[in-house]
């Protein structure tokens, strides 16, 4: 699967420009989803120095991307600033709606397959959902 993760709010909390503290998890994680040759891109709005920064972190702990702010690693990208339209089948990023899981639910949406519905409510199909208790005698 290739993977967009966002870097500040997703791997570390947001300090930026500074490099926040790890997320807990979200190295391990990353680490593990590599190990099962999952193609992962650092998807994030850091630009030069600050982007090398991230970069070499994430390095330093044993995460090296697949590619960085580009679909593969030999895509020529724009420098006067546009970022290219990533082609990823999930994104990890602390902007989703609702904020971002922790990085465990993200490892078992992944590798089991699950659906956001699946993991936190139980189950995706709608007979399998809890019913709503009758109360009274119309309603």
């Amino acid at each position: 699967m290739i993977i967009a993760v966002d870097f500040d709010g997703t791997i570390v909390e947001h300090k930026y420009p500074e490099i926040g503290r790890e997320r807990p998890f979200a190295i391990t994680t990353l680490r593990m989803l590599i190990e099962q040759r999952h193609r992962l891109i650092l998807w994030t709005v850091r630009k030069g120095d600050l982007l090398q920064e991230a970069v070499d972190w994430c390095k330093e702990r044993g995460v090296e991307f697949y590619a960085v702010n580009k679909n593969y690693p030999e895509e020529q990208v724009e420098t006067g600033g546009g970022y290219s339209k990533i082609n990823a089948e999930m994104f990890i990023d602390d902007c989703n709606l609702g904020g971002i899981p922790d990085w465990g639910k993200i490892y078992q949406m992944i590798t089991e397959n699950k659906s956001w519905e699946e993991l936190y409510l139980g189950s995706s199909k709608e007979s399998e959902m809890p019913k709503k208790k009758k109360r009274g005698w119309f309603w």
